[in-house]
């Protein structure tokens, strides 16, 4: 890759800008960004240990999050050859909205805490690849002020268990303007983030030495991100969690509004699904049959996730389980994926696998602590030039022509 280079020229990488930009040039600071792992090596050194902690780690031994990574390894590409791929396209359709890529960017909590405006710059970044951007519940900004940013993102709710209190937030949700939502289900409880408490990170933030500490020695997030958030915005508030705004992130009533949610059954989500009158999609299911429920429920598509290794530790690899979930609904059900994704390769290889689509989620969060809405811009470009270049080496015109009989199993 030249790194002179505008995003423009990069292979395809043009269709993740929107028409008549005039391309885009990566920032100097960026130039050595080649890959979405440079990206998390940037924000380690950027972002204060505990930060970081709470946006790479899983939950217990993380046999769930490295098993995530790992099983892109139990499969090889069989390449076909002297096809004329010029004409490729990234071009993807899912649930009736065609997008420019065959991804989007997964929910994230407490992103305005990683970088200023952290939900913002990823909805931006977003609307301007014409990519789908999901809103996490637990963010810091309100949904309204995202929704207004980019029409078209979907939110992600973590559901209360009460059903009044579910349908006064689905309420909110729709008079904000999301047309899609999406409810996630593998949380019942909290995980068991022992990281967190090794990194002395804690919800609610519990402001010490050793806080003041990491902030200090890393200036850079300290005045772009934490000090600027302060004085533009004040004190960071869960704002989605209910009808009104949440607590703030320093308030014990923090863990109150995000207590279990174990009492949540499939008559919650067809309560959630007589009222919500846009596209509902249920993110966190691995099990074939509870796929076919979703569908049964009338839930439009799913997302098969571990939610990147942070809830239950040794659960299955999404990927693993992908082609068993999309047999069980029909391949003619929206079937995407999240968890462990960080190449172009890896989303053609989901695709092959009967995926639908892939939501990428913690390489975005550390582009956007390390540079801002350029850095998740071109942490865009990188995925769309790896799968342009990739699509040329299989010999594929487009994401959809890729087939399970181009993998080979290796290990």
């Amino acid at each position: 890759m030249n790194q002179t280079s505008r995003l423009q020229d990069y292979p395809l990488a043009s269709h993740t800008l929107p028409k008549g930009s005039g391309g885009y040039r990566i920032p100097r600071r960026l130039q050595a960004i080649l890959s979405l792992d440079d990206f998390e090596v940037a924000a380690r050194r950027h972002l204060p240990a505990p930060l970081f902690a709470y946006v790479s780690g899983g939950a217990e031994e993380e046999k769930s999050l490295h098993g995530n990574r790992a099983g892109f390894d139990r499969y090889a590409w069989v390449p076909g050859v002297f096809t004329d791929t010029s004409a490729r396209s990234l071009e993807t359709t899912l649930l009736g909205q065609r997008y420019s890529a065959p991804f989007g960017i997964a929910p994230m909590g407490i992103s305005a805490l990683t970088a200023f405006e952290g939900d913002l710059i990823q909805t931006r970044a977003a609307r301007e690849a014409n990519i789908p951007a999901i809103m996490s519940g637990s963010s810091l900004l309100p949904m309204e002020a995202v929704v207004q940013e980019n029409p078209d993102a979907w939110f992600q709710a973590y559901v209360p268990g009460e059903d009044a209190r579910i349908l006064a937030l689905l309420e909110r949700v729709q008079r904000a303007g999301f047309k899609t939502l999406v409810v996630t289900a593998d949380v019942p409880v909290s995980a068991n983030r022992e990281n967190l408490i090794r990194a002395r990170f804690s919800t609610p933030l519990k402001p010490d030495l050793h806080l003041a500490w990491e902030g200090i020695t890393h200036p850079r997030w300290l005045l772009g991100t934490a000090l600027r958030t302060l004085l533009r915005r004040g004190m960071p508030h869960f704002e989605n969690s209910g009808v009104g705004r949440g607590a703030p992130i320093v308030s014990a009533n923090v863990m109150r509004d995000f207590g279990a949610r174990d009492h949540l059954s499939w008559r919650h989500l067809a309560l959630i699904r007589r009222h919500w009158p846009g596209t509902l999609v249920v993110k966190g299911i691995l099990d074939p049959a509870d796929a076919v429920r979703a569908r049964e429920v009338g839930v439009e598509g799913i997302i098969v996730s571990n939610h990147g290794g942070r809830q239950l530790d040794g659960s299955v690899a999404p990927l693993a389980i992908l082609p068993q979930v999309v047999k069980a609904v029909g391949s003619d059900y929206p079937v995407m994926i999240d968890s462990g994704f960080r190449r172009g390769g890896d989303i053609l290889m989901a695709l092959a696998l009967g995926a639908t689509f892939v939501f990428i989620g913690r390489p975005m969060n550390y582009a956007g602590a390390v540079g801002g809405q350029p850095g998740i811009k071109h942490a865009i470009g990188i995925l769309a030039t790896e799968l342009s270049r990739n699509m040329a080496l299989l010999g594929i015109q487009s994401p959809g022509e890729v087939r399970r009989d181009s993998l080979r199993i290796v290990r």
